[in-house]
């Protein structure tokens, strides 16, 4: 199947973008399943938040004799609509995982390290959708809710990294600042890592179990939203000693809008954060807080990855690394 590159019409353009696919779509493609892991983490929280979490009390059926919402007599049609929603949005997922996979596997010459990034992603999106079973049917323990939104973090790092890499040859990786900044840009991605942990245990511990069934971490809320802002501080410490150690050295103007974006993330992250402490945490809130998390983990990330490179392997019998081109 051939598609010409020069047709205007938007469909064969999309269709071109992962059957005929550039270097520049598969980057495209890799960016736009960073979006939609994030944005279904978000959803995730918006049916905790609205008490929908057992609108389809049943997987993976709604309701114990139908895969669509139909009504129930313990359940509102409306919490039910929100939970089934939420569950026909990792079709979109998966589709935009499977659109990654597909370009891959066309783009010539043919790249492992990107087939594997991309075949990580339908495969992580199964794995959630099976664990959103789990959550149903353990009635939405903190636990196995937390470990859903832990889960969406590991997919998010799967698709940057695709990204990062679709941008970048195949060679040994090269620092492109000294070697300490660069430890130190592992470090704040840890302390990021570790924030969203505890971010995921005071979810667990305060209210928006998502049904009133649920289980809560026996834990005080106080005490670990205290918790919360210690980390919170220690990363924007470290976002702020990354940033001053790119500027005082000679390092590249990309690593520096990075550390700079993150740390303008984090800032309105706290600002959302502390409003929704003193507001006694409304639902709204929430969304904000869970998109800001993302936010501050794909930005941790942006941040490192912009330390070093890799620039495209040499080819045996050439001065000049051949560029990515399409499948015929």
């Amino acid at each position: 199947m051939k598609l010409s590159s020069d047709n205007p019409h938007p469909l064969a353009r999309f269709l071109r973008s992962f059957w005929a696919p550039t270097a520049r779509s598969m980057r495209g493609w890799a960016m736009a399943s960073v979006v939609v892991n994030a944005g279904i983490a978000v959803t995730g929280a918006g049916v905790r938040v609205t008490g929908s979490g057992l609108g389809c009390p049943t997987w993976p059926k709604c309701t114990p004799d139908s895969f669509v919402p139909v009504a129930h007599p313990e359940v509102s049609m409306i919490n039910m609509a929100v939970e089934f929603g939420n569950r026909l949005l990792t079709f979109l997922v998966l589709a935009v995982g499977a659109a990654c996979v597909i370009a891959a596997l066309r783009l010539a010459p043919r790249r492992r390290s990107l087939l594997t990034l991309a075949w990580l992603q339908p495969v992580g999106i199964l794995l959630q959708a099976l664990w959103g079973g789990v959550v149903v049917r353990t009635l939405l323990n903190p636990f196995t809710v937390g470990m859903h939104f832990i889960l969406s973090v590991g997919l998010m790092s799967v698709c940057w990294l695709l990204y990062v890499r679709s941008g970048e040859g195949d060679g040994p990786v090269r620092r492109v600042v000294h070697r300490d900044i660069r430890r130190l840009g592992h470090v704040l991605v840890a302390a990021a890592f570790t924030l969203v942990v505890v971010g995921v245990m005071v979810s667990g511990t305060g209210p928006h179990s998502g049904d009133e069934l649920a289980s809560r971490f026996d834990l005080d809320i106080e005490a670990m939203a205290r918790l919360h802002a210690d980390v919170a501080y220690l990363v924007v410490g470290l976002t702020f000693a990354l940033l001053f150690a790119l500027h005082v050295s000679a390092a590249p103007r990309a690593a520096k809008r990075a550390a700079a974006a993150l740390l303008a993330v984090e800032f309105a992250q706290g600002v959302i954060g502390y409003t929704q402490w003193f507001l006694a945490v409304p639902a709204a809130l929430v969304l904000l807080h869970v998109l800001g998390a993302s936010l501050v983990w794909i930005f941790a990330l942006r941040a490192a990855t912009s330390l070093r490179t890799r620039d495209a392997a040499p080819v045996p019998g050439r001065h000049a690394p051949a560029q990515a081109t399409a499948v015929a």
